[in-house]
């Protein structure tokens, strides 16, 4: 998982400094150079849509997703697991038709064109199909090792790799 992490941690950093070029350059091309740049704002537009996607994967490799837990905290700890369990498939389900709907908006889009780019709005929506997959992937891993009742390993924890 620590290999998964770094790749989807670097991949969005390189878009976040993708996107803070393109906007200091469309600020220097507007105000000082008094041409703007056409085409920043629907570059920005998905960069940040990408950016979203890929760290809500990377939050859920950290396990840094919102959760109220007050409930569970008070289970036995057996109950609590397969709670877990069954929330975790229940998310799963929830991602996977996530998943599907992407695809259907992508796949639906991918004759129409941006306005600027002449890019392909598929390449802007099956973003939301990548971060549904990639998330039901870490909840599915972190499914199997409730079930097998071995520990989640963190992030910072430097055992050996599982990713």
């Amino acid at each position: 998982m620590k290999l998964s992490y770094k790749f989807v941690s670097a991949l969005a950093g390189l878009l976040v400094f993708a996107l803070i070029a393109i906007t200091a350059a469309a600020v220097i091309a507007r105000y000082l150079l008094g041409t703007p740049i056409q085409w920043t704002e629907e570059m920005s537009a998905f960069l940040l849509i990408w950016i979203v996607f890929l760290g809500a994967i990377a939050c859920e490799i950290e396990d840094q997703h919102l959760k109220i837990d007050v409930i569970t905290l008070m289970l036995p700890k057996a109950l609590e697991r397969w709670l877990g369990v069954v929330v975790g498939l229940a998310s799963v389900g929830l991602l996977g038709y996530m998943a599907w709907l992407g695809y259907r908006l992508a796949e639906s889009a991918a004759l129409k064109k941006t306005q600027i780019l002449r890019m392909s709005w598929y390449w802007i929506d099956i973003a939301v199909t990548v971060g549904a997959i990639g998330i039901a992937l870490v909840m599915l891993w972190r499914i199997g090792l409730l079930i097998l009742n071995r520990p989640v390993p963190s992030v910072d924890d430097t055992s050996e790799d599982l990713g």
